[in-house]
């Protein structure tokens, strides 16, 4: 029997469509009835170990919502070892939970949420145990994560099935969340854990800092300019890459949200998913989405910028889609596709393909964006040069 740990934190990713950069200080009107993202992605992780391991799999953790309930519901044989003092959890709690595990003797503790669930789970277990960290969280910057939940199965049937997988030291980096909040980036180390790692299947630890020289970032800016359409909705997503086109327009920028520009005005700053879905309702026109890849995981959807929900970008639509990057940063992913991760696996594989990326003035490349796990592709035509090339 492997004995699989499991800790949810239910809050993890409530924050993201509405706009707040964490889910550490959410209003209690947002926690209150709202359905787990978190939980969720656990049990599309947990039913895949299912379906290939059911009765080899014993999950062990608290009861209710930080793991029994989506234990249960994959059919997993479940023991509980406690409960949360306060529903349906806090961050105590999963610092109880881990230690808990850790003293059960389970072979992995697997835990879902962001980077202030995996600073819980460090401050209690340290480098003592083995873990690893489904991403469901705003903030995702550790390197203790697989891709996405499919992965995370990937690994953990890679772990029951006996393979040889490395398990070495990742780091646990978080930000802090008030300063992320008025467009300052504070990220931090605090500490190492265990992980295994198998092929493609972790994320890297995200690349901060301005990652591009200017003279990119300005023509960048200008192929933007020489393409725009005054009736056209542009929604410019976070980063550092697509701030030169808001300074372009010389308008203020959110660094770190979304702002939704038509006619050269700045309509909404800092946009939530519910200010885009009222955009879209009362914009008659074309609507283009500007988004970029974070330097060294490769993400373009799903990570920093949830305030896309999957019904969002369906109604914007795959083709209006702009991705931004220079091709110093795409180069940093060394073969690796670009990842889309919206928390609706259908989205996700109609993604699969090749887009083109803006990575200076008349210039763009053809990049693969690949599914998150079991994609295997690595060739040298990962990035093919359309230079000389105007988007419509």
């Amino acid at each position: 029997m492997f004995k699989l740990g499991l800790i949810v934190n239910p809050y993890a990713g409530l924050g993201g469509p509405e706009g707040f950069k964490g889910s550490d200080d959410l209003p209690a009107e947002l926690k209150a009835g709202a359905i787990s993202r978190a939980g969720e992605r656990a049990q599309r992780c947990l039913s895949l170990i299912a379906q290939r391991h059911g009765g080899r799999v014993g999950v062990y953790g608290f009861d209710g919502a930080m793991a029994g309930e989506w234990a249960r519901a994959a059919a997993l044989s479940f023991t509980a070892l406690g409960q949360a003092q306060d529903e349906p959890s806090t961050a105590a709690d999963s610092r109880r939970a881990a230690q808990a595990l850790q003293g059960h003797g389970v072979d992995l503790v697997l835990f879902v949420g962001g980077d202030g669930t995996a600073r819980d789970i460090c401050s209690a277990v340290g480098e003592q145990q083995a873990v690893l960290g489904l991403p469901a969280g705003v903030k995702m910057h550790s390197g203790v994560y697989a891709v996405s939940p499919e992965a995370a199965a990937e690994i953990v049937d890679a772990l029951i099935r006996g393979g040889l997988v490395e398990v070495a030291s990742a780091e646990v980096r978080d930000i802090d969340e008030a300063a992320f909040r008025r467009g300052q980036v504070r990220a931090k180390h605090y500490g190492e854990m265990q992980v295994p790692r198998l092929g493609g299947f972790l994320q890297q630890v995200k690349q901060g800092g301005r990652e591009v020289e200017e003279l990119v970032l300005a023509d960048i800016a200008e192929d933007f300019l020489e393409n725009i359409d005054d009736d056209a909705l542009y929604i410019i997503g976070p980063g550092s890459t697509t701030e030169c086109l808001m300074e372009a327009m010389g308008l203020p920028n959110t660094l770190l949200g979304f702002d939704l520009v038509k006619g050269g005005k700045c309509l909404v700053s800092d946009a939530n998913a519910a200010q885009i879905a009222a955009a879209l309702d009362a914009h008659h026109g074309e609507v283009y989405a500007y988004i970029t890849a974070i330097g060294g995981q490769g993400h373009i959807l799903g990570r920093g910028n949830q305030q896309l929900t999957p019904g969002l970008i369906r109604r914007i639509g795959r083709d209006r889609f702009r991705v931004v990057a220079s091709k110093s940063k795409l180069s940093r992913l060394e073969g690796r596709p670009l990842l889309v991760d919206t928390n609706d696996p259908q989205l996700d594989c109609e993604w699969r393909g090749y887009i083109p990326v803006i990575t200076g003035y008349r210039d763009q490349v053809m990049y693969r964006v690949g599914l998150e796990f079991g994609d295997d592709e690595q060739s040298a035509d990962t990035a093919t040069p359309i230079s000389n090339t105007q988007q419509d």
